[in-house]
């Protein structure tokens, strides 16, 4: 057994110690609105309900620990006391962490993540069309809970308005478990599934991704590719080269033969087995082939 006091540990390995032991964790999508209207989406693992007599929810944006600077959400929620969090499903899940990118102030992670936001009723942030159950919420204090870079910032919202997607629901009208497939988080690139198990969704990179908006109409149209398809995608630095592209083609067989096809179907579903083993690079090197 190792026994460890939380002062003698880095504040990255104390993270990477509370996460793996407190787990699984659902997961809180939050849609916020800054001062200038401009939306914001990012998710939150520190998250749960609280009370339903009120409805009660509670999650906790973190500060960051390189520059203890506080995250858009928190920023958004103190001047508006408004949020909207929406749950996270398999479909979504690859669109979801891409939009946990630290992308600059403004930029709207809906376009990013190819995610689809809609008005809400009550409140001004808006919600995430794809989550099966969207919950829109005032919020009623914020609970800061340290000065330091890691510290995070409890933040109590009452829901005052529920939106659920009818096909996740059981001939009673209770929310399938199996049906809505939810994802929850824990340490590292560990996330878990409702009617799977354990699986990996590969972290947004350090440097920002190219995002869903900036990916051609063609693959994000294809009846091939899904949402989680399209986050893998949006989840790259940059393109590659046309030179990158040519010697791909040239020293992969199996890659010319689908080329030489023409059949755009069968392309796209080569691109995907490459997604599936988590291989953007590739998938995007034979989706671009044809267009250079």
């Amino acid at each position: 057994m190792i026994s460890i006091e939380p002062k003698d540990l880095s504040p990255a390995k104390l993270q990477d110690y509370l996460q793996g032991a407190v787990a699984p964790r659902p997961i809180a999508f939050a849609s916020t609105l800054g001062k200038n209207g401009k939306p914001n989406l990012s998710p939150f693992s520190f998250f749960n309900l609280f009370s339903f007599n009120p409805p009660i929810l509670v999650f906790s944006p973190v500060q960051r620990v390189k520059d203890n600077s506080s995250k858009h959400t928190l920023i958004n929620c103190e001047a508006t006391r408004e949020v909207v969090i929406n749950v996270v499903n398999f479909d979504i899940v690859q669109q979801m962490s891409l939009s946990s990118t630290d992308y600059p102030e403004g930029i709207n992670e809906f376009l990013k993540s190819g995610l689809t936001q809609i008005p809400s009723d009550i409140v001004k942030p808006y919600r995430v069309v794809e989550s099966p159950v969207q919950l829109e919420c005032k919020v009623n204090e914020i609970i800061p809970l340290g000065n330091n870079g890691g510290a995070g910032n409890l933040i109590i919202c009452e829901v005052v308005k529920i939106h659920i997607n009818e096909n996740i629901l059981d001939e009673n009208g209770t929310i399938d478990p199996e049906k809505i497939d939810l994802v929850s988080r824990l340490g590292g690139d560990w996330y878990s599934r409702a009617k799977m198990g354990l699986f990996e969704v590969e972290k947004p990179l350090q440097t920002l991704g190219i995002g869903v908006d900036v990916i051609p109409d063609f693959i994000k149209k294809s009846e091939v590719f899904d949402g989680n398809d399209l986050g893998k995608l949006g989840n790259i630095n940059s393109l590659p080269t046309n030179e990158e592209i040519d010697i791909f083609v040239k020293q992969n067989f199996a890659v010319k033969g689908v080329l030489s096809s023409d059949d755009v179907k069968k392309i796209h579903l080569k691109a995907k087995d490459y997604l599936n083993e988590n291989d953007a690079i590739s998938a995007w090197k034979l989706l671009l082939a044809k267009e250079i």
